[in-house]
């Protein structure tokens, strides 16, 4: 093995699912870029579905010791050190894992010099993501890039959508499936709505989905679809309590996140705040209308997805209403722009 050609590299995301998902093209760049290497991705369970689901991991480590002190160091610990890698890449910077990292004895370290972590790194890449310059995808290719330039490897063009796609036939048969079970027909539009949050962001009450939902105009029948994930059925719930006399369904995840996913391949319309779910419909090429706070760690800009930028639409609070409060933002605005752009 040569310096340019690792031979194992592990690259480390093992924070919320929407983090996760916005780090797929980093993935893809570096499998590209190095075909033959064994690419490996460190990630928590809750996001191992969508890990496997990647088409340029090789394999899924899990980061089951997050909150076990000192014994889950150890266990990394030893589960890095087992695979022997000759690289690796933490999108994310943690003194956990750069300290596991260091003790692995990992040749080439690469993270974000940022916080103490950056100490067990011995290549950093000044990034300032707390500025909020660039979206989260590009800050992550930001580095991969940095590791092929530093060891000289040809870097192929940027991946272009979808970056997930799971198998037509699978995808067919969960919505025949879904369509029998809420006696939907075939040329139904189905408009998901996803108001639950993984706390990350600010995003619209239910009351709000609901107005939005109930706005919506289109040319075909249609139908909102609730979605919730684990937890989140009673706030689909809420939602749906306020949707009288618009037609609507509640689907809540119980097949986990693969199954979920598949159901947000066949959306013809997704909706949503800054959350896990909405950035699944991004990597899908989902069209997409998301919901952000102006707070500068958590903009449009920052979040955004990984869809077409004809098949995404963002809304905020207008510039003379605080950047987190969400009630500001007009819905009748956002529904006919919605319409307008997806649905007539």
């Amino acid at each position: 093995m040569t310096a340019a050609q690792p031979k194992k590299i592990l690259i480390v995301r093992n924070d919320k699912l929407g983090d996760f998902m916005l780090s797929y093209p980093a993935f893809a760049l570096l499998k590209r870029s190095l075909p033959e290497s064994q690419l490996y991705a460190l990630v928590p369970p809750y996001t191992r579905d969508m890990a496997e689901a990647c088409p340029w991991i090789d394999q899924v480590l899990l980061d089951e010791w997050q909150n076990n002190g000192v014994f889950g160091n150890a266990a990394l610990l030893s589960l890095i050190k087992r695979h022997r890698f000759d690289a690796i890449i933490s999108l994310y910077s943690t003194t956990r894992i750069g300290l596991c990292a260091w003790l692995a004895g990992i040749p080439y370290r690469l993270a974000p010099a940022t916080k103490l972590a950056q100490i067990f790194y011995n290549h950093r890449l000044t990034q300032h993501r707390s500025r909020s310059e660039k979206p989260e995808h590009v800050y992550n290719s930001d580095l991969v890039q940095n590791f092929c330039h530093d060891l000289a490897i040809p870097q192929p063009a940027l991946p272009v959508p979808p970056l997930l796609q799971f198998d037509t036939g699978e995808v067919s048969l969960a919505k025949q499936a879904f369509l029998q079970q809420h006696q939907l027909g075939e040329d139904t539009l189905l408009i998901f709505v996803h108001p639950g949050s993984g706390g990350s962001a600010r995003n619209l009450s239910t009351r709000q989905y609901a107005a939005l939902a109930s706005k919506l105009l289109t040319t075909h029948r249609h139908v909102i679809v609730i979605s919730a994930g684990p937890g989140e059925y009673e706030n689909a719930q809420q939602m749906a309590s306020h949707l009288t006399d618009t037609p609507h369904v509640v689907y809540e995840s119980h097949n986990g996140l693969r199954a979920f996913a598949q159901h947000i391949q066949f959306a013809d319309v997704f909706i949503g705040g800054s959350t896990g779910p909405l950035h699944i419909a991004g990597a899908l090429d989902c069209p997409t209308a998301a919901f952000y706070p102006r707070r500068r760690s958590a903009t449009a800009l920052r979040w955004q997805t990984l869809n077409s930028a004809n098949r995404r639409l963002a809304f905020s609070p207008p510039s003379d209403a605080d950047e987190e409060d969400m009630q500001s933002i007009d819905i009748d605005v956002a529904a006919r722009t919605i319409s307008q752009h997806y649905l007539t």
